[in-house]
C-alpha cells in the first residue's frame, strides 16, 4: 500500500510518496497554497492518481504536547481533506521535519546552491519516513 505524506505550510504543501511496500519515502512534489478547499482537492486528486491507501498529515506541537498554530492549521486542512476523499487520514508529529530535512541534505553533500529555497517536499519525506519506521517497529 502506498502512503502519501503531507507537509502543510502557509505558502506551500510538500508531498512525499512511499513505494508500494510502504518501506521507502521519496519526494513527490510541492503544491502552492491557494485555499484550504483547493489545496485539499489537489492532494485528494494526487492521492487517487497514485493509488494511495493512507494519507499522513504532519502536525506540529508545542512544548506541552498541544498543536501549535501551524499544527492547528494542519488539523483544519486534514478535516477539509477528509471531506474530499475516502482515503483514511492520520495525523503524525512533524516537529522539526524541515530542520531534519535540511541537515540530511547537508550531510549528503548537496551543494549550498541546490539546497537554497524551500525544503517542503523533503520535510514531507522526513514525516513519511518517520511514520513508516514507527509503523514497522510497532509491527515487530
Amino acid at each position: 500500500m502506498r502512503i502519501l505524506a503531507v507537509d502543510h505550510g502557509e505558502k506551500r504543501i510538500g508531498l512525499a510518496l512511499s513505494d508500494p511496500t510502504a518501506t521507502i519515502a521519496s519526494p513527490l512534489k510541492v503544491i502552492q497554497h491557494v485555499s484550504r478547499i483547493v489545496d485539499a482537492a489537489q492532494v485528494a486528486d494526487i492521492a487517487a492518481q497514485n493509488d494511495v491507501g493512507l494519507i499522513v498529515v504532519g502536525q506540529s506541537y508545542d512544548e506541552d504536547g498541544n498543536p501549535n498554530p501551524a499544527g492547528r492549521r494542519a488539523g483544519r486542512f486534514a478535516d477539509v481533506l477528509r471531506n474530499q476523499t475516502n482515503i483514511p487520514i492520520e495525523m503524525w508529529d512533524e516537529s522539526h521535519s524541515t530542520q531534519i530535512a535540511r541537515a540530511a541534505r547537508i550531510e549528503l553533500g548537496v551543494s549550498r546552491k541546490k539546497r537554497a529555497g524551500h525544503q517542503d517536499e523533503f520535510a514531507a519525506v522526513v514525516i513519511l519516513q518517520s511514520y513508516l519506521e514507527a509503523r514497522r517497529a510497532s509491527e515487530q
